[in-house]
């Protein structure tokens, strides 16, 4: 099995009212811990899905510009699994400084062939940490051409399909989905 890692970080970070990426995390910006993550689980490739380049994009990692007009989350992982040449992606959310490492490889671990990995913690699913097989794309794509640019009913859909596995996270492990979104996270968590 094949696995390219994307990190997602095309958000327009509203609420924290300046890029997450480059928020100071425990002594370093998040995107170099979130990097480091990716590249412990040896992926055979690394991108970056954003809406456009940036300065601090490490020169082993390739960028996947969001499809236009950007929707989100949507937008990078439709655009990210339309341009993946492996099995499987990997997507991990810039702003969720809490993951493990360890636990991103079981994920990893739970896939198989033609089906990825979707944690579910009390029955909303966690799109923005999970392992995508390379037949999610038609229904990604699929759900550009939607109105709603919500990925709990692609989620659903691909569920229904058998492209994805559920995995129920429950007690610490649910720790590691929390994402900073507002200063004050940031300095609650630091």
């Amino acid at each position: 099995m094949s696995i390219t890692a994307v990190l997602l970080a095309g958000g327009e970070s509203r609420r924290m009212g300046r890029d997450k990426a480059t928020l100071e995390w425990r002594g370093r910006p998040l995107w170099e811990w979130q990097i480091e993550k990716l590249r412990a689980l040896r992926p055979e490739k690394i991108l970056l899905s954003a809406r456009s380049d940036v300065s601090w994009r490490p020169a082993d990692v390739g960028l996947i510009l969001d499809v236009p007009a950007s929707r989100g989350p949507l937008s990078g992982l439709a655009a990210t699994l339309a341009a993946v040449e492996t099995d499987h992606l990997l997507a991990l959310a810039i702003d969720m400084p809490l993951m493990r490492t360890e636990h991103l490889r079981h994920l990893c671990g739970l896939a198989a062939d033609g089906t990825g990995v979707i944690p579910m913690i009390d029955g909303n699913a966690e799109p923005l940490s999970a392992i995508y097989p390379k037949e999610a794309r038609s229904i990604f794509l699929e759900g550009l051409q939607s109105k709603d640019s919500s990925l709990q009913p692609i989620i659903r859909k691909l569920i229904a399909a058998n492209v994805l596995r559920v995995l129920p996270v429950s007690g610490p492990a649910r720790e590691f989905y929390k994402n900073i979104n507002e200063p004050r996270d940031v300095d609650c968590r630091s």
